[in-house]
């Protein structure tokens, strides 16, 4: 798949997801597969550049592979401002935020709510497009709500504004992350347009995978809530899409590896006070499976020094393996 310049190790791409998508997991999902990772996305406003949090979702030291970041926001001129702030960076793609359907993000009519005013659309794609010789994408979802599914619409805008590649969720704004996502307006919109479409939502297994590559046609798929806990996820698919077998499943042994290995990055990352915070979210997400009465997430959660948190989960696992053995 390629994008502008750049043509992708392969077809299966991150997610940016804020909270979440920050240079630890990219890191990670990135080598165990992603042809892309996207990082979490950036307020357009400049008086927030310079908090702690904006400047850590700025951090890219040490990155391999292309460097795409997402920003956010419903000011033309702001817009444009911040992508050139992070070409200047070191983005070498620059993707739009019109699919977040966060209230605390669409009350600025940012996110997913721009999908209401395609002329208001078409005006911040333009902006950017000019600001920055990079290329820049775009993440939308399929319209507003179920009666005004408009994505197609969006999508040439898109296309005719000089956007390089459209990821497309495949839910309204309304439907946040409720019920079943729908991939006729994906199918539709890469129909419509020649641009690569990335087709997203509920892809959590190989075979999802598979299929909503036959059904959409589309270019490329990207994986958001299903890498959470799962960052192998990546190979798993990619595996699937070139043999059409089943990898076998990381060992307990391995997903101990690969645990640790994250945790300790993440306390790296945010140092002492935060990362062993910001660890517990990632550590409940890998145990979603092994731990189904949350005994032992219940224990996790009330250490708070980084050494404690990396012996505890070895501990836990030696006993999971233990069992498995």
């Amino acid at each position: 798949m390629q994008i502008g310049p750049y043509l992708l190790e392969n077809n299966v791409i991150l997610a940016p997801m804020a909270g979440v998508t920050d240079r630890p997991f990219r890191q990670l999902c990135k080598e165990l597969g992603a042809g892309l990772v996207v990082s979490e996305m950036l307020s357009s406003n400049p008086d927030v550049w310079n908090t702690q949090k904006s400047k850590l979702r700025m951090d890219h030291t040490g990155e391999s592979g292309i460097r795409s970041v997402q920003i956010a926001g419903s000011d033309p001129e702001q817009m444009a401002l911040a992508a050139q702030l992070n070409v200047d960076n070191g983005a070498q793609i620059i993707d739009i935020n019109m699919g977040c359907p966060a209230k605390k993000v669409n009350k600025k009519a940012a996110g997913s709510a721009l999908l209401q005013y395609p002329d208001l659309v078409k005006d911040i794609l333009q902006a950017v497009v000019k600001a920055v010789d990079v290329p820049v994408t775009l993440k939308i979802r399929t319209g507003w709500q179920p009666e005004n599914r408009n994505g197609v619409e969006i999508a040439l805008i898109a296309e005719d504004s000089g956007i390089q590649s459209l990821a497309v969720h495949g839910r309204t704004k309304a439907c946040m992350f409720r019920g079943e996502a729908e991939y006729d307006t994906i199918r539709a919109i890469k129909k419509a347009v020649s641009i690569p479409v990335v087709a997203n939502g509920d892809i959590e297994t190989v075979q999802q995978a598979q299929h909503v590559l036959d059904y959409t046609g589309a270019d490329g798929i990207m994986i958001g809530r299903g890498a959470q806990g799962r960052p192998w996820i990546f190979r798993e698919i990619n595996h699937y899409l070139r043999t059409g077998e089943l990898l076998s499943s990381p060992t307990i042994a391995e997903k101990r590896d690969i645990l640790l290995r994250h945790i300790r990055n993440v306390h790296q990352f945010y140092g002492e006070f935060l990362g062993p915070r910001i660890a517990r979210k990632h550590v409940g997400w890998y145990l979603s499976d092994h731990d189904p009465n949350r005994q032992f997430r219940k224990q996790f959660n009330a250490i708070e020094d980084a050494q404690e948190q990396l012996d505890t989960l070895d501990s836990y696992f030696n006993v999971l393996a233990a069992e498995h053995l």
